[in-house]
């Protein structure tokens, strides 16, 4: 029997992974595709919500985790414990960890007998399915890279004075971030963009990118590294290796450093003004992002439901976007 699910479990992991496609799927339409799903789920309809979300998931190879999770937490709302159980493990073939499942309140009634009980006995070797597609070798370069950048980044808000953090930056934070950039440009070319399609990880390169945007506004207005590479991250989110959201916290800080904070693109950093949101929505159709609006109305729907919809963001953006008369 135990043999028995690990073929199953490999079979559908394959179903997953191979292409039905002689053309890559362009992951704007997936985005697009998934915010009409959300628009359903913003007005209160959850089993047509629901059916949005599966034909999405249905359709495509490589589908982002947070839609799994989201489709989990909407069958389980209109009561359909099977479908739920369904998209819980095709969560988890795709990076859903166990003790994350076990954190999220709203799954507690799924926590219990025999679907269970088969789910905790084959996850083992589910979740080695799935770190057997990621790229190990470039996932710890990354992750590397990260902890490198992160350490240098601390070491530069311990300066005391502020002459002392201008000699850090230049001496040491500059020319490692510089090192930095040049070696993301090279694994764009060669791998894609290193999150979560390929190393399982959607953090560590957005930090990385995210600490060069953020050095200064004198930096930023000469820098040449991020604005060869934004094309490219562009690309990376048509192919479906970039989360929308991850793009845009990271051109948000450019946008907000380089303007010395007097402009704001997608309202993570600085909260937009009423005069630009229609700007932030119009980027935000541009890369398959949901608008301000729609994102405010799911916010909305997770206080009254308790589900976690896993909305773009970053941990300091808890709520709903502000929106504010003037800056």
């Amino acid at each position: 029997m135990k043999f028995l699910l690990l073929f199953v479990t490999l079979v559908l992991l394959v179903g997953l992974r191979a292409g039905k496609a002689q053309s890559p799927p362009d992951y704007l339409v997936y985005h697009q595709q998934m915010m009409q799903a959300e628009e359903l789920l913003a007005n209160r309809h959850y089993p047509a919500a629901l059916a949005g979300f599966e034909q999405v998931l249905n359709t495509y190879d490589y589908v982002f985790l947070r839609d799994c999770q989201v489709a989990t937490q909407l069958a389980l709302h209109v009561g359909d414990k099977d479908q739920a159980y369904r998209w819980l493990r095709r969560g988890i073939l795709g990076g859903w960890k166990l003790s994350d499942i076990k954190r999220n309140r709203f799954l507690e009634p799924l926590r219990t007998g025999l679907a269970w009980d088969s789910l905790r006995r084959t996850y083992d070797a589910m979740r080695t399915c799935y770190e057997q597609t990621l790229q190990q070798p470039l996932r710890a370069e990354v992750l590397a890279m990260a902890k490198k950048d992160q350490q240098l980044a601390l070491r530069n808000l311990l300066q005391l004075s502020k002459q002392a953090k201008e000699r850090f930056l230049n001496r040491r934070f500059i020319p490692h971030t510089e090192w930095q950039i040049a070696r993301v440009a090279q694994l764009l070319r060669t791998y894609g963009y290193p999150g979560e399609k390929l190393i399982g990880n959607r953090t560590s390169m957005q930090r990385i990118l995210s600490h060069h945007n953020s050095i200064s506004t004198a930096y930023a207005q000469r820098d040449t590294l991020y604005p060869h590479l934004q094309l490219e991250l562009l690309q990376a989110v048509r192919r479906g290796e970039l989360a929308p959201a991850d793009y845009a916290v990271i051109e948000d800080w450019y946008v907000v450093i380089k303007s010395d904070g007097q402009q704001a693109a997608y309202g993570y950093l600085n909260p937009l003004t009423t005069q630009e949101v229609p700007l932030s929505d119009a980027r935000r159709q541009r890369i398959g992002l949901r608008s301000v609006a729609l994102r405010n109305q799911l916010v909305e729907v997770q206080e009254e439901t308790g589900m976690d919809l896993v909305l773009d963001g970053v941990f300091w953006v808890k709520g709903k976007l502000p929106i504010v008369s003037y800056r």
